[in-house]
């Protein structure tokens, strides 16, 4: 078995190098071709990579979603909010609350169930940060969009569940046609600051280890080793993970002098892991789905990149943020993958009766933005004036 694993990472990785360099060649991200890669090596194309493999290779994920987390967290540093104030945080609000409304009130509109539609408008929320800090790694994308964006993917999975648990319990109280709970109102709220909390106290234990620790192999190690834990912590206590890892990031490079070394490290760690990770989320979608997405998924796909585009622009134009944010914050958005996926289980289980519709909808349509966002958020920042041109010794 572990013979069968080895060579199947190996096939994962070379295959997803060689079509990372291949769509070079049509002036897309990296990520795009780890993606195609790892569709044509699963079970939909070739089957060199089966189902079962797939699901085998989930704690990969979950390795490389804490890293993503800890890296956002990173850039959470105190005299950057000081200089551009509640931004970020009133745009991430606008933005996500822009795809709830968009999503919610057109498939109310079109006739669709209103549990199904609340649930739904409630997942558009979430955005996926992994393939955005791709390209925004991959092209050195550098300037005040860039900023604002780290921040706001940072604190867009914050919002996402907040609205989340609020429309759980609002589609609960409908179907039970019972009163709403204390409980299950304070329900995000817990999930949300028991996540910030256990992150702050690991990051305090972090910065001890680390005066000790000097050599970036040990600091690797260490880094390696926290984020784990980080992760294991968040899920047993009822957290999240993501929230978790994004807090002992941003605590520790308030804290930590020499937060970069610790980073530097990190990055020359990750890249076969984030490899891995999108050739396998690449190899899990299930493009036969798409012919049954119906009117409801094209709907959901569509208002939601409207929505986020809107309340995008609706917030920088209230906090009178640069022009270039207020228009091309929105389309880098675009990418939902992590936690959305991680909601279509909740909402099955709150509506079981629309568990088939959420899941081809929400699986579709991660699909689509998956191939798409990458390129739209390439192309978004370098209308910003944020991307510039590789040197040919860094093209490789």
């Amino acid at each position: 078995m572990s013979d069968t694993i080895l060579l199947d990472i190996a096939l994962v990785m070379l295959t997803g190098l060689v079509f990372g360099r291949l769509v070079k060649h049509l002036k897309m991200p990296n990520v795009t071709g780890y993606l195609i890669a790892g569709l044509l090596l699963g079970p939909c194309v070739l089957n060199l990579i089966p189902g079962d493999m797939v699901n085998h290779f989930s704690v990969a994920s979950d390795m490389a979603l804490g890293f993503i987390a800890f890296s956002i967290g990173s850039e959470f540093k105190i005299s950057y909010f000081k200089q551009v104030g509640i931004t970020p945080i009133v745009i991430a609000i606008t933005e996500s609350l822009g795809a709830v409304i968009f999503v919610t009130a057109a498939c109310i509109l079109l006739g669709f169930d209103v549990k199904l539609s609340i649930l739904l408008g409630a997942i558009a929320a979430a955005t996926a940060p992994a393939q955005t800090i791709m390209v925004i790694r991959q092209y050195r994308a550098k300037g005040s969009l860039t900023s604002m964006l780290m921040s706001v993917v940072a604190l867009d999975d914050a919002v996402a569940l907040i609205a989340f648990g609020f429309a759980a319990t609002i589609v609960k109280a409908m179907a039970s046609h019972g009163g709403v709970s204390l409980m299950s109102v304070l329900s995000p709220f817990y999930e949300v600051a028991v996540s910030f909390l256990l992150g702050g106290v690991l990051a305090l234990v972090m910065l001890l280890f680390l005066r000790h620790f000097k050599k970036a192999s040990n600091r690797l190690c260490l880094s390696v080793g926290m984020v784990f834990i980080a992760t294991w912590l968040a899920n047993l206590i009822g957290g999240s993970a993501l929230l978790t890892c994004m807090a002992l990031g941003g605590v520790l490079v308030n804290l930590f002098d020499d937060t970069e070394s610790v980073m530097k490290a990190v990055d020359a760690f990750t890249p076969p892991l984030f490899m891995l990770f999108f050739a396998m989320s690449g190899a899990g979608f299930d493009v036969g789905a798409l012919k049954s997405i119906g009117l409801i998924g094209l709907t959901y796909v569509v208002m939601r990149v409207a929505g986020k585009m809107a309340g995008a622009w609706f917030g920088g134009k209230v906090m009178k943020s640069e022009e270039k944010i207020c228009r091309y914050l929105g389309p880098t958005l675009m990418p939902q993958a992590g936690v959305a996926l991680g909601l279509i289980l909740v909402a099955e289980s709150i509506v079981p009766d629309f568990a088939p519709q959420i899941r081809t909808v929400i699986l579709c349509s991660t699909f689509i933005y998956s191939i798409l966002g990458p390129s739209v958020a390439k192309w978004a920042l370098t209308k910003a004036g944020e991307i510039s041109p590789l040197p040919d010794s860094q093209k490789a």
